[in-house]
Parts: structure tokens; C-alpha cells; sequence
């Protein structure tokens, strides 16, 4: 497994009924050949992107649950809605060449996956999310652990407050910007609750 150095934190709002709170991410940049973190029965990413992204996602939302369970937390439903806006923000960070949860033109990032998973019609509605890249390719396991070990995404992924997830994962053989050309693997975790 390669070296990993930890990055600035940063505030991440999560929106509540219309009120904002603030919730820190810490942007997680792992260094050196992250594919020695797949195991053998994993397909690397590199080798079969669109299959192997979507095993990874779904492998995910799987290990995500196995920590809620292990807690005595319900298990998250996968929301297609929150998949899709997950995936559109990690193809455009990877396109962009950024790394933040608000997109390339300012959109806060509770605004975008509102284009997807929508507010309207309902009593209550919160949204929530975790972001990682890593070089080349990762397994689920890698990801969720590197998560549980940062406190404000062991948050997201512990709260009692979410009904779904939505995960988009994306390989990019060189991806511009902050990924300087390199193979990367970029994670979204969307998180919501809508009553």
C-alpha cells in the first residue's frame, strides 16, 4: 500500500430543513501505488473501468452498511438519484482537474445534489457527503476504512439521520489539476433523508 499524507480540512455544510451545519471533511490524498491495496479477487480499475467502477460502487454501499450493522444502525438504501449525483461530481472533479464539494462554478454542493435528489415535496430534507481520490485504483475496504478514520466522514457514514446513499466512482487514466496527470480513482459518497 502506498504512503498517505491527510489534507486541509474544510467545512462542509449539510443542509437540514433549509438550515445549514457545518460539518469538517478532511480531503484524503494517498500517494505511491494504491493498487497494491487491491485484493486478488478484485479487478483493478485500470484494467476494466465501467465494470470494476461499478462493482466498486456497489461494494461500497455493501461496506458501508456492514459498519451500520455492526453498530446497530439500519442499513443505508441505494438511491439511484443520489448515485447519479455522486457520479456526475466525481466525473466532473476528475474532468475539471478539482477536489472540493462545491462544483467548478461555486455551486455549494447541497444545491447540486438537489438537482438530482429534490427538496421539493417534502416535509424534511438533508444531505450529506464524503469524497476520497486515490491514485490508480482502490477496493471498497480501503475506502470506507480511510473514511472511518477521518471523524467527520465516520459522521456521515454513522448518522442515524440517513435513508439512502449513492455512490460514483470514476477512473481517469490521466486526470488534469489537482491529480497532476495522474491515474486516479475518484469517490463520491452521497448521503440523504427525505420525509
Amino acid at each position: 500500500m502506498g504512503d498517505s499524507s491527510a489534507g486541509r480540512p474544510t467545512d462542509l455544510p449539510s443542509m437540514r430543513g433549509g438550515a445549514a451545519l457545518a460539518i469538517a471533511l478532511l480531503m484524503l490524498v494517498i500517494s505511491g501505488v494504491a493498487a497494491a491495496s487491491v485484493s486478488a479477487n478484485q479487478t483493478p480499475a485500470s484494467r476494466a473501468p465501467k465494470t470494476a467502477m461499478a462493482a466498486l460502487e456497489d461494494a461500497v454501499v455493501a461496506r458501508i452498511n456492514q459498519v451500520r450493522s455492526r453498530r446497530g444502525l439500519r442499513p443505508l438504501r441505494a438511491s439511484r438519484r443520489l448515485a447519479a449525483a455522486a457520479d456526475f461530481h466525481s466525473r466532473d472533479m476528475g474532468r475539471r482537474g478539482y477536489f472540493e464539494h462545491d462544483s467548478a462554478n461555486g455551486t455549494v454542493f447541497w444545491r447540486r445534489i438537489e438537482r438530482f435528489y429534490s427538496s421539493s415535496g417534502f416535509r424534511s430534507w438533508t444531505v450529506g457527503e464524503n469524497l476520497l481520490w486515490a491514485s490508480d485504483s482502490y477496493g471498497a475496504a480501503y475506502a470506507v476504512r480511510e473514511w472511518m478514520q477521518s471523524p467527520p466522514h465516520r459522521q456521515n457514514i454513522l448518522s442515524r439521520d440517513w435513508r439512502e446513499v449513492g455512490i460514483g466512482a470514476v477512473y481517469f487514466a490521466a486526470a488534469p489539476g489537482e491529480y497532476r496527470g495522474r491515474s486516479v480513482t475518484i469517490l463520491t459518497a452521497d448521503f440523504g433523508a427525505r420525509t
